[in-house]
């Protein structure tokens, strides 16, 4: 007895329209995780995150830094990913230094516990990469080393990056205190857990 499949319907491109919603709202959710993070002294992971660690051990300027650090992930971006990645992730980029500027204007959080920080920090900022990740597009760094390594080997982006993260908060240790560290890699966590059960080979193809 023969079975017969249904053929998949073809993959629908996104729209203009809907690439910018999507970039403006995983930009807005991942500022918001940053609050988060920052307001009860937590660290970042990825190129910001390593970033800071060597403006804290060199003294280097951190604006600096997080351009040289960035320059290999850009060509690899431009060579791998093609034109139209790159340009949305330097938009993303661009438009989440502005958010950060001015979220002070709007958003202010007071006595908030690390751990709750950590976790509801991590899932927002989590989110907010995956929807950027879902339309062909990054914050830069490691996000971009994360994309190209699914696509090309199909190791799943998100534990890619939980694993370099986890790592870069680690170094922490030499500047911060322990326990600011281990909120911090709990974060980085609950942050790549989100990408590691939603984006994943197969399970969704962003065209």
């Amino acid at each position: 007895m023969s079975t017969s499949t249904s053929a998949l319907p073809p993959a629908v491109p996104h729209s203009t329209v809907e690439d910018t919603l999507a970039l403006f709202t995983g930009v807005l959710l991942i500022s918001v995780g940053v609050a988060f993070f920052t307001s009860a002294g937590l660290l970042t992971g990825g190129t910001a995150g390593l970033a800071f660690l060597l403006h804290y051990a060199t003294g280097i300027s951190f604006g600096k830094l997080f351009f040289v650090l960035n320059l290999p992930f850009y060509w690899l971006a431009w060579r791998k990913m093609g034109r139209a990645f790159t340009f949305k992730t330097f938009l993303a980029i661009l438009l989440l230094s502005v958010l950060t500027e001015l979220q002070s204007r709007f958003l202010q959080i007071n006595n908030l516990q690390p751990l709750y920080a950590a976790i509801a920090g991590g899932l927002i900022t989590g989110t907010g990469f995956l929807v950027l990740f879902r339309h062909r597009c990054s914050l830069g760094g490691v996000g971009i080393l994360a994309l190209y390594l699914q696509d090309r080997y199909g190791w799943r982006a998100g534990k890619v990056q939980m694993g370099v993260d986890c790592c870069i908060v680690a170094l922490a240790l030499f500047t911060v205190q322990p326990m600011q560290v281990l909120w911090s890699i709990v974060g980085a966590v609950a942050l790549n857990l989100v990408l590691a059960m939603n984006h994943r080979p197969g399970r969704y193809t962003a065209v």
